[in-house]
């Protein structure tokens, strides 16, 4: 059975996922980078930004880099919403921007976006973007029809998270607090009380300062 997992969500003490003032230059708004600075290290960060190529093992290996690694494996494809894709709203006014990854996306499967705005599908290197206004049942059930048998990645942002929270669709959520306090932006836990029932939880403290939740939904016939 294809499963939906979240991978390395970051988020703040105050749980913001998601900084204010999102733009070209700055995916995550205000917060800069500092959501993900444990991530940016890894051995696995080192590899899917092509640093690999020039400096083989590169990178730092332990808690971080396992945790990190296990997003890309047995995955088939991915769903994220629009502001992972970019900082448009509103009407596709410019179809020249293609992600914020450049020519090579390190996804190289098919990826889900959510949006209310038709595009065209649009392939850069070996990842196909499908741009769709679906609920998150649907496009589920789109990203498993591509996924080639393997699992599905909801990859963000916090609102789209949160959607397929309350839908009770997510089967893996791995969340990392990060040591910081944000104060403004997109949060991730509002309206999803008791949320904790519904999963079996783990913490594996780094020592890089953030602690990672790894939440595993429990049986759903209990």
């Amino acid at each position: 059975m294809v499963k939906l997992r979240v991978h390395n969500l970051a988020v703040s003490l105050d749980g913001f996922a998601t900084g204010e003032g999102q733009t070209f230059e700055a995916p995550f708004g205000h917060a800069g980078g500092r959501l993900m600075e444990w991530f940016f290290p890894t051995q696995t960060f080192v590899s899917l930004s092509g640093g690999e190529a020039e400096s083989p093992g590169a990178g730092t290996q332990g808690v971080d880099d396992a945790l990190a690694a296990a997003a890309w494996k047995g995955v088939g494809a991915e769903i994220m919403g629009r502001g992972k894709f970019g900082p448009q709203h509103g009407p596709w006014a410019d179809e020249a921007w293609r992600g914020w990854w450049g020519e090579e996306p390190p996804f190289h499967t098919p990826v889900v976006v959510l949006t209310h705005y038709e595009r065209p599908d649009l392939t850069v290197g070996e990842t196909t973007f499908l741009f769709r206004a679906l609920p998150p049942e649907d496009a589920l059930a789109l990203a498993a029809s591509v996924a080639d048998g393997l699992d599905v990645r909801l990859g963000g942002g916090p609102t789209v998270v949160r959607e397929f929270l309350h839908a009770d669709l997510v089967d893996h959520l791995h969340v990392v607090v990060v040591p910081i306090l944000l104060g403004r932006g997109v949060r991730l836990w509002d309206g999803l009380e008791g949320l904790d029932e519904r999963f079996d939880i783990e913490v594996v403290a780094s020592g890089s300062g953030v602690v990672h939740y790894l939440m595993t939904r429990k049986d759903r016939g209990l």
